[in-house]
């Protein structure tokens, strides 16, 4: 089998992709009318049950929404249900007090953006549907005979707005991940053909070479979408996690609601700064800063406006991109699981050089808990992964009122 048929048996034409995607997002949506309709099912409102008019006009959405994934094949016809969209979804607030709102826009949004070709067009969107959210739930509360304070609005939202953000990321990036791949295929498919012409002619085979080092960068490109999603999902989970805890004990302990909100900010902040970094790889840039530089920018960023302390001592060290983002992200990944699992407020990093290995040591202050307790999640098991990958080793040292600390030593490039 040649290198195109492989890649190709893994890859989904365009079509069968996008119909995929749509019947997913129609899926979806049915899903959270069916939550909405079952969470509003005890609630009045004007002295009339809400489920009197969340029933037909969910329907009402759900059938127009068919319509617009399963019938509609151009742009024009659909601003029409766009607009549909919004008045149904301004009722659908007032009458349900704004539960799940949200969650709808970000189900609407994705049939968007993948129905559009360009990055520009989905930022536009992804603009504008944050004003529409703000103004359906300011028009809800202008209904309700309540006062609208943008300063409050804005506040009261945004945990929403942080999830439109993150979508937004993680649907384009998946888009790109695709365009991606059908950027392989075509090119490993004139490879192939080229291939086949080439003969004993020297300057053919050259021609062969070069295109054979574009899918060699393509594929590497590929690799780094990937991991964007991955870093994506996983910051996306964390920072609804950490929000919906603060949400929960803003009444009850204002403290530990504060502690989550700055972790969320955190998480939110690391994953927006790792997105910029990958986007910045795939579009064949390489970064100009030093390793000390970059570590030292994560420290200012995680200390700057959040109360958190963090000593440091850094040896000027020079490794390959692959290792220092391997690192990076290490020292992002345990200083977010410090503020979130262990309720640190200090933190000690060192990164040292040896003869032949660096030694990486982050140290926090946190509540720690037996070592026999600890369960890997997605972060600290990649770590293992890509340590062992470089040829290095990964371990974790804690113990109840304790602290965590992680460990890590990876070969110097050459050193092993």
């Amino acid at each position: 089998m040649t290198i195109k048929e492989r890649l190709e048996r893994n890859l989904l034409p365009s079509q069968k992709f996008i119909a995929m995607g749509k019947v997913l997002i129609f899926l979806a949506l049915v899903l959270v009318v069916i939550i909405l309709a079952v969470d509003c099912r005890d609630l009045w409102v004007e002295g009339i049950p809400a489920l009197l008019v969340i029933l037909p006009v969910s329907a009402a959405l759900t059938a127009e929404n068919a319509v617009k994934l399963f019938a509609l094949r151009s742009f024009k016809p659909r601003i029409v249900c766009y607009v549909i969209d919004l008045l149904l979804l301004l009722v659908l607030t007032y009458f349900s007090g704004g539960r799940l709102i949200s969650t709808l826009f970000v189900v609407i949004l994705s049939e968007f953006y993948l129905s559009q070709e360009k990055l520009s067009g989905n930022i536009a969107m992804g603009v504008c549907s944050v004003v529409f959210y703000l103004g359906i739930v300011a028009v809800s509360q202008l209904l309700r005979d309540e006062p609208v304070e943008l300063d409050l609005l804005i506040s009261n939202a945004f945990n929403d707005l942080i999830i439109f953000a993150l979508h937004f990321f993680i649907m384009n990036f998946l888009l790109i991940l695709y365009r991606k791949n059908e950027e392989i295929a075509r090119r490993v498919k004139e490879l192939d053909e080229s291939n086949q012409k080439l003969g004993e002619s020297n300057q053919k085979l050259a021609e062969a070479m070069e295109k054979l080092k574009e899918v060699t960068a393509l594929e590497e490109r590929q690799r780094i979408a990937k991991d964007i999603h991955n870093t994506a999902g996983h910051s996306i989970t964390t920072v609804i996690m950490q929000t919906e805890a603060a949400k929960l004990a803003l009444e009850k302990d204002r403290e530990s609601a504060k502690r989550s909100i700055v972790a969320a900010n955190l998480q939110a902040k690391h994953a927006l700064e790792e997105l910029r970094e990958s986007v910045h790889l795939l579009s064949g840039g390489r970064s100009s800063m030093t390793l000390k530089d970059m570590l030292l920018a994560i420290v200012h960023e995680s200390t700057d406006g959040t109360g958190i302390a963090v000593r440091y001592d850094i040896d000027d060290v020079v490794l390959c991109d692959a290792k220092c983002r391997f690192l990076c992200n290490t020292l992002k990944e345990g200083i977010s699981n410090g503020l979130r699992h262990g309720k640190a407020t200090a933190f000690y990093f060192e990164l040292r050089r040896e003869e032949k290995d660096v030694i990486f040591l982050l140290s926090d202050n946190g509540t720690g808990m037996e070592i026999s307790a600890l369960k890997e999640g997605f972060g600290l098991k990649g770590m293992h992964s890509r340590a062992a990958s470089f040829g290095g080793t990964v371990w974790f040292e804690t113990a109840i009122d304790e602290g965590f600390e992680i460990h890590l030593r990876l070969p110097l490039d050459g050193g092993r």
